[in-house]
């Protein structure tokens, strides 16, 4: 998600800079690089090894270092559960830091063709928040609008006036936040949980991944995410969103702080494509959408999704 100027980065993060992070990241772990593809360009860059299956994940800064280290002790402490969950390569130290960038790396899933389902996410998600976290391990809270003024600092290319806004829609929606109550008990929270955060081995096991904003908070949390896309962006037909909530066993749009989470949900996916709206007219095209969006509470949501 978001690209600034923490100490060891520039105000940006291209996937050039990403690729020379990558190799000497694999250098120091002694691995190949050479012929790494980029998957994807985001929050972090993912990369794919030609020479070994494995993915390297390059955070944007130090900034993300303890989320890192995070996603290290969770994937551990899932995968010795039982849980299937996208799993470290256990014999390097990590994560590894080159010129102020966290690197961490995974085994490869080799992935059907198959994707998720929304009924399985529902289902991956009651199993998770079922789980009880061992003592030694310590999860920062749900992290609710992470990186926000950081994130409208850096962007490139946004007109004056947005930030003043998305700075104002800030402060409200913390308060609004700070005045929920919760019906749910604390436990683990995967923080980012939408189906493409699922994949589906060859094996037909679906397998989480994407563990940076793992948290210890309230499940609505998790729910919030698929719960918004289907109600503000209808992403999903009324069957998919029924199969997911049948395979939870709860519909987070019948609780009264639903649009509280809503509205964080708009906000936090508007921010984090911010940061990328130099990447391609596309991208900055549905930037101004979403921005547009947003200043009306009571507007269509015709958001593509990216």
């Amino acid at each position: 998600m978001p690209s600034g100027a923490a100490e060891g980065t520039r105000e940006g993060f291209t996937a050039a800079d990403a690729t020379r992070v990558m190799a000497a990241a694999c250098r120091r772990a002694g691995l190949d690089g050479d012929g790494a593809t980029l998957i994807r360009l985001g929050e972090n860059a993912l990369f794919r090894l030609s020479a070994h299956p494995v993915v390297v994940r390059i955070a944007r800064s130090t900034e993300y270092l303890e989320s890192a280290r995070g996603e290290v002790r969770v994937s551990r402490w899932l995968s010795g559960e039982g849980f299937p969950v996208t799993r470290v390569v256990d014999d390097l130290g990590q994560p590894i830091i080159v010129d102020g960038h966290p690197a961490t790396f995974w085994h490869l899933i080799d992935a059907s063709d198959r994707k998720a389902t929304y009924g399985e996410l529902g289902a991956v998600l009651r199993d998770l928040h079922s789980l009880n976290l061992p003592d030694d391990l310590r999860l920062p809270p749900y992290p609710v609008l992470d990186r926000t003024e950081r994130r409208i600092n850096a962007a490139a290319g946004i007109p004056e006036d947005d930030r003043v806004f998305l700075r104002k829609r800030a402060r409200e929606l913390r308060g609004r936040v700070a005045d929920l109550r919760f019906d749910s008990e604390k436990g683990p929270v995967h923080g980012d949980a939408h189906v493409q955060n699922l994949m589906v081995d060859r094996n037909g096991q679906v397998i989480l991944i994407d563990l940076e904003r793992f948290s210890y908070d309230f499940p609505e949390w998790d729910l919030m995410v698929t719960a918004t896309e289907h109600h503000s962006l209808r992403w999903q037909t009324p069957q998919e969103y029924a199969a997911f909530v049948g395979s939870y066993g709860r519909d987070l749009r019948a609780w009264p702080g639903f649009p509280t989470l809503r509205a964080v949900q708009e906000f936090n996916m508007t921010t984090w494509l911010m940061q990328n709206i130099s990447e391609s007219p596309e991208t900055a095209a549905e930037y101004a959408r979403r921005i547009s969006s947003l200043r009306n509470d009571d507007a269509p949501r015709d958001w593509n999704p990216g």
